[in-house]
């Protein structure tokens, strides 16, 4: 026996299939909002050094290990507001940072960007590893990164700042000191290891 379809039976199986054409179109730009910086060994191109550490392709990461004094890989665009992926590995004896919102890209300081620190041994461990230097100190106890692999997560929304080290939430802050420029990797001491870093303007 033949089967007979009402032309409303067409439509609505015309509109489920673009329901779910349009579906998988949005799962697939939401994944793509988010824009690779360093992926293993490959990223360098998309950032500038500043000073002379041994920024180099290693290991299955971007790595700095010395210097004549501290340095930068800035990168070569600047953002507004955003979240940021970073997975890192810090010696014990490291002093690292997460530079964002940077007013000027060869003068990298924390004065003039928001760092979210990597210093295990920093001498006021009150802005040690996981705080915003000069902005929103960590409480105990506090994190640490030393001799690890280590993941921030890193969202600043207008004046909110939030800063998530290893899935615990450290910072939690609102400052409108900053609003826009590059975000730059630190080396000042130790051992640093970039292996996949991603971001996601908002």
């Amino acid at each position: 026996m033949r089967s007979v379809y009402k032309l409303s039976d067409y439509f609505g199986l015309l509109f489920v299939g673009l329901a779910t054409v349009l579906a998988s179109s949005f799962i697939q730009a939401a994944d793509n909002d988010w824009v690779t910086l360093i992926d293993g060994t490959d990223g360098m191109e998309n950032f500038n050094i500043v000073g002379d550490a041994n920024w180099s392709a290693e290991h299955n990461a971007i790595q700095a290990t010395q210097g004549s004094g501290t340095s930068w890989l800035v990168s070569k665009k600047s953002y507004s507001d955003f979240s940021l992926r970073v997975e890192f590995w810090a010696s014990n004896d490291s002093n690292s940072g997460i530079y964002m919102r940077c007013e000027d890209a060869n003068q990298i300081t924390d004065r003039s960007c928001y760092e979210a620190n990597v210093f295990d041994q920093r001498g006021d461990p009150s802005f040690g590893t996981g705080a915003i230097v000069h902005i929103a100190p960590v409480d105990e106890p506090r994190p640490t990164a030393g001799n690890k692999w280590n993941v921030f997560v890193i969202t600043l929304d207008g004046n909110h700042l939030v800063v998530e080290l290893n899935g615990k939430r450290t910072v939690d802050v609102h400052d409108d000191l900053l609003a826009s420029g590059p975000i730059a990797l630190q080396w000042a001491r130790g051992t640093l290891r970039f292996r996949k870093m991603v971001i996601r303007e908002l």
